[in-house]
């Protein structure tokens, strides 16, 4: 594990420098613009397709979903709760809880579960993303913004994001075919390979383009630092016991740990901006929670293959 997040550490790293060099006068975030345009439109996809036109699509899909469900609701519960208890500004309140609520479940999940554990783990990714994830931060996300936030005045709704979102459209075919039986040409799963093989290098270099650095201000490091303990310690410590009560256990417990476990998505400084939320402070959050992953991470792998090792 700590090998494997060293590896991906420097590849963040290269992402961050980016954004201080600025290799060819292109800047950091028009460029991760570019980089998560290519994946979200078409290498996600066709990772999409690669994993579950083969996958075992059952009720072990249907658990995986309710746990991703579950950890982001938990998430939002608990972080409403403590915004009660001290009186945050709304701003401040609603960039916590989508940084709390929402991980980085696929940009660093995928490299995380798949070097670790290997390419069936890429299965539980997808599915937690998919079927759990995404559809929640279209909606329950705009929901939060919105609530927090001004409300945005731009077109689009949030089924109009759902229904123009490639990697859903992706899953919905990929199923049909998994369900109808219908086998996967040899030629198609090499093409599929090809291109989903550029999807975890290119996220963890997006996700250094995407570190702010200038968040880190004296003020905001007191609640920064609950959410770190919220996201790293009370979100996985819940997924742990969510997942046994869903009856996972060995390998594939630790891995949906360890994606309760993962840092705060990415996704939400749009969300922040847009919305007129505390983007200086959700951008600590990503920035904390990711540093704090290398050490977070490794801990929880270690103590749930502890408590049920094998697969």
């Amino acid at each position: 594990m700590v090998s494997v997040l060293m590896q991906m550490a420097v590849l963040i790293l290269c992402g961050a420098m980016w954004r201080i060099i600025r290799p060819g006068g292109l800047d950091a975030d028009q460029t991760r613009l570019v980089l998560t345009a290519l994946v979200f439109h078409l290498l996600l996809p066709a990772l999409v397709l690669s994993v579950l036109w083969n996958a075992d699509l059952g009720m072990e899909t249907l658990k995986i979903s309710l746990f991703g469900v579950g950890i982001i609701l938990f998430g939002t519960a608990i972080t409403w709760l403590a915004a009660r208890l001290v009186n945050l500004a709304p701003e401040r309140a609603g960039a916590a809880m989508l940084a709390i609520a929402f991980s980085n479940v696929t940009y660093m999940g995928l490299p995380v579960l798949e070097q670790t554990f290997g390419p069936w783990a890429r299965a539980i990714v997808v599915q937690i993303d998919l079927f759990a994830s995404m559809p929640l931060v279209f909606t329950l996300g705009v929901l939060i913004a919105r609530h927090y936030g001004t409300v945005n005045l731009e077109n689009g709704s949030m089924l109009r994001s759902l229904l123009i979102n490639p990697p859903l459209w992706a899953a919905a075919v990929a199923t049909a075919l998994n369900v109808a039986g219908v086998a996967q040409p040899a030629w198609m799963g090499h093409f599929l390979v090809s291109l989903s093989s550029a999807v975890v290098p290119l996220m963890l270099i997006s996700l250094g383009l995407g570190l702010r650095w200038n968040a880190w201000h004296g003020r905001n490091l007191p609640l920064a630092a609950v959410v770190v303990a919220f996201k790293m310690g009370a979100v996985p410590l819940f997924g742990l016991g969510l997942g046994l009560a869903l009856g996972f256990q060995g390998d594939t417990l630790t891995a949906l740990v360890l994606e309760a476990a993962m840092p705060s998505m990415l996704l939400g400084v749009v969300y922040c901006d847009r919305y007129r939320l505390d983007t200086s402070f959700y951008a600590l959050a990503v920035s904390l929670t990711t540093l704090c992953a290398m050490v977070s991470l490794p801990y929880w792998h270690h103590r749930v293959a502890a408590l049920h090792p094998g697969h």
